[in-house]
């Protein structure tokens, strides 16, 4: 080796140890987790947190104390726990696993005790939850590409499903939700088909697939997300298409490509993992594999700014009513960006693996994250 060779960091020490960045600046951590956690979500009024991971487990912590506090562990799943969330006034927790087991809890004794509401066991594998903004009401897709939605009270029932897609339903989400006379939900698959269902009547209100609507296009699609200023939806492909869709109608506004790949890119680096809104400046941020984010003017939909990160994004938030961005990574690492001007105002580091979700807690004020090695850590923001 020469002297050259020595200088250059590869990643290992002078015995050939891995060395790892211990570098550290969050606040707290909880480590019950004895494999990676996939999921965190916050509670919407208290200091509490649930996470699941893959011990087949699923906790709620207080996210407050220093050391962090164990309040509750949610027995009953049988496989890795890949999605969860608190329904909007905080009496509920619903978590999903990867053999299709959906458990709903109620909190109890002050939210000190969650005892098991309900439990669902007919869907052949959980892909995500979305639980409703403002209803006791949530939404499940599976595998099969089946969509299902279920009323939490005053006991667990089925309100609808639906069995349209042909592959994967990789993605929902509740639209037009101050209305308490109807639910619409709008979902995504693998087969390049998106729907707009009206869950009360088992209607499709609009059925989108790769005919004169997308120009002939079938792409696989994987994320979706709505601006709150407006009835617009943006729904993100694996292959870096991007749809633009009036929620109510299904009428298509435009779409473009995102990222065009370079001859050394692989074709998972175009996947959109997350898009995101900002509801005080007309902005739209998209996270790609690749490590790329572009961040559009929603008028326009031209790109304001590009930023780029060393590994995959794995989750976008815009902070309520500010123009910060919010990034986690797999490179392990959490980013602060101010999207006008796309500077780097922070980094959260304190992980060693990839970050696979992050939350923002009930102030506004920490950021939660789930870690793949196993740990959540709690950061101010």
């Amino acid at each position: 080796m020469n002297e050259d060779d020595e200088d250059e960091d590869d990643g290992f020490d002078e015995n050939g140890n891995i060395e790892l960045d211990l570098s550290n600046n969050s606040q707290g951590y909880f480590d019950n987790h004895k494999d990676s956690i996939f999921t965190v979500s916050t509670h919407p009024k208290l200091p509490l947190a649930v996470t699941g991971g893959g011990d087949n487990t699923a906790f709620i912590w207080t996210t407050h104390t220093n050391p962090t506090k164990l309040v509750s562990e949610l027995k009953g799943h049988t496989e890795s726990v890949i999605s969860s969330g608190f329904t909007s006034d905080g009496e509920y927790v619903i978590t999903g696993d990867m053999t299709g087991k959906v458990l709903v809890h109620k909190a109890t004794k002050k939210y000190q005790v969650w005892v098991k509401h309900g439990e669902l066991d007919e869907i052949e594998e959980v892909l995500w939850i979305k639980i409703h903004p403002k209803q006791n009401v949530f939404a499940v897709g599976a595998l099969d590409g089946s969509i299902w939605v279920y009323q939490i009270e005053p006991t667990l029932e089925l309100i609808f499903s639906g069995f349209s897609h042909s592959m994967e339903c990789t993605n929902g989400l509740f639209i037009n939700v101050d209305s308490l006379d109807e639910l619409k939900l709008i979902t995504v698959s693998e087969d390049g088909s998106i729907i707009g269902w009206n869950c009360f009547t088992s209607q499709q209100d609009f059925k989108i697939e790769g005919t004169n609507q997308l120009k002939g296009l079938l792409t696989p699609w994987v994320s979706i997300s709505s601006d709150s200023n407006s009835k617009i939806v943006a729904i993100g492909s694996r292959d870096s298409q991007i749809v633009i869709l009036n929620s109510e109608t299904g009428t298509v506004l435009t779409m473009f490509k995102a990222l065009e790949l370079t001859e050394d890119q692989d074709v998972y680096d175009a996947s959109i993992e997350s898009i995101t809104w900002c509801d005080s400046l007309n902005l739209m941020a998209l996270g790609l594999v690749s490590g790329d984010i572009f961040i559009f003017d929603s008028n326009t939909w031209k790109v304001r700014k590009t930023l780029k990160i060393s590994d995959a994004v794995t989750k976008l938030i815009f902070l309520k009513d500010s123009p910060i961005l919010i990034g986690s990574s797999m490179d392990g690492k959490i980013y602060k960006w101010d999207s006008r001007t796309g500077e780097n105002l922070y980094t959260f580091v304190g992980h060693h693996m990839g970050v696979l979700d992050f939350d923002i807690d009930n102030t506004g004020k920490k950021l939660i994250t789930a870690g793949d090695e196993g740990v959540s850590l709690i950061f101010e923001i």
